[in-house]
């Protein structure tokens, strides 16, 4: 069985609303040095061992997780606990 954690973030240009709304509330409450935050998503997902297990992993990404339009994904792969 292996782990496979997945980053999904905005591409760079892309405009990120909701990591504009955490800037600002940061800086509201004083951390006037934050000059930037980008907010993304985190997945784990549990699966068999395959051969393929990478092209399987981009495939679901590619079809689900990500919209390839606005965001990149990246991942690392762990055996499972």
């Amino acid at each position: 069985m292996r782990k496979v954690k997945i980053y999904i973030t905005l591409k760079e240009g892309v405009l990120d609303p909701q990591g504009k709304a955490v800037q600002n509330s940061l800086q509201s409450l004083q951390y006037n040095n934050v000059q930037d935050v980008r907010v993304g998503k985190y997945m784990e997902v549990l699966l068999e061992e395959s051969e393929n297990l990478d092209e399987q992993i981009n495939r679901m990404c590619d079809q689900l997780l990500a919209n390839p339009v606005i965001e990149d994904y990246s991942y690392t792969i762990e055996e499972a606990g």
